[in-house]
């Protein structure tokens, strides 16, 4: 009887130590997880990694001399970096696998809209802030977020400025615009400069020349909400920002991160509203240069229209759709004084 006893109190206390035993492995690896967490989202002694994603083709700057003012920035800095180059085969895919297998704290695009679009579309839901180092044609989203041009200046901005979210338009459920989309003219001078690979402004003279002596107007259908127009129309913009990259104030009240896009019918050329716009924007002519905010939108063109997206040439299209996803990118620009 008594060894029975004994017995029993041995299993009683050997289970008991088994589950102590337990308890504190999952302690153990609660707390190894938390300390993983810690030190691959928070950098060790205030050093930063910092993915740079360079398209060697935009622009007409050096990008060799951009690696080097790079490289001399960070000289003695100890901050940690690594450079991307796109080649045009595959980019969103190996960037993807950069961003999960060495877990860096700044995404920078190194080049113009296309290039930063790229980016975003990687970075899209995971809090990682995007830096911008404008190096393309036109620097359209870099203009409208107020950059500077040189290159140190940006970096100070990539390094102590503050992340911004901003709102990015989701179109026909697959792409994302950041900065302006648009059917009719500007699309169609955008394939213009696709297929010549012009640059500059005297290349922008020779496509504009071209597409005004080609110019006809759309009908459309725009259906917002409860809202339905019908329009003739030599373009129509979805404008989350406000400018174009030539300083082109299309749509004067825009703002990146108030939760709605604008679209902007153009329905009468005229260089009176031209000659408005790049001098800001204002009192636009309604009956030339309409301007409706939206939230979503599905547009049905009549026929076949020119669709460029962020100043990439999408093709011709019947229809295009567009929602707007709320502060959906976290972009480093200067702090507010």
């Amino acid at each position: 009887m008594g060894s029975v006893l004994i017995c029993n109190k041995l299993s009683s206390r050997l289970n008991f130590f088994f589950v102590a035993v337990s308890i504190l492995n999952e302690i153990a690896g609660a707390l190894f997880y938390i300390v993983y967490v810690i030190n691959n989202s928070v950098p060790d002694n205030g050093r930063i990694k910092i993915l740079f994603v360079l398209n060697p083709r935009s622009g007409n700057s050096s990008k060799a001399e951009l690696e080097i003012a790079i490289h001399n920035y960070f000289q003695g800095i100890g901050h940690h970096y690594e450079w991307y180059q796109t080649t045009g085969d595959r980019d969103e895919v190996s960037i993807r696998h950069w961003v999960q297998s060495w877990q860096p704290d700044r995404v920078v695009a190194v080049g113009g809209d296309g290039t930063l679009k790229l980016v975003a579309e990687v970075l899209l839901g995971t809090n990682i802030p995007v830096g911008v180092i404008p190096a393309g044609s036109a620097n359209g989203m870099a203009r409208e977020l107020g950059l500077p041009t040189a290159t140190d200046a940006c970096m100070d901005i990539i390094m102590q400025g503050e992340c911004r979210p901003i709102d990015v338009l989701r179109i026909n459920n697959k792409d994302i615009c950041l900065h302006l989309s648009d059917l009719g003219l500007n699309a169609q001078l955008v394939k213009h400069f696709e297929e010549n690979d012009w640059k500059g402004k005297l290349g922008y003279a020779r496509g504009a020349l071209k597409v005004l002596l080609r110019k006809h107007r759309m009908q459309v259908v725009i259906k917002s909400g409860d809202q339905v127009i019908e329009r003739e129309a030599f373009m129509v913009v979805l404008a989350n920002a406000r400018m174009y990259g030539t300083g082109a104030v299309i749509n004067p009240d825009g703002n990146l991160s108030d939760g709605v896009f604008e679209i902007i019918i153009i329905r009468e050329l005229s260089f009176i509203e031209v000659v408005k716009m790049f001098l800001g924007g204002k009192n636009l002519n309604p009956a030339k240069t309409e301007i409706l905010p939206a939230q979503s939108i599905e547009i049905q063109v009549n026929g076949k229209a020119y669709f460029q997206v962020d100043g990439e040439y999408m093709g011709k299209v019947t229809r295009v759709a567009a929602v707007v996803e709320k502060q959906a990118l976290c972009v480093m620009q200067a702090r507010i004084i």
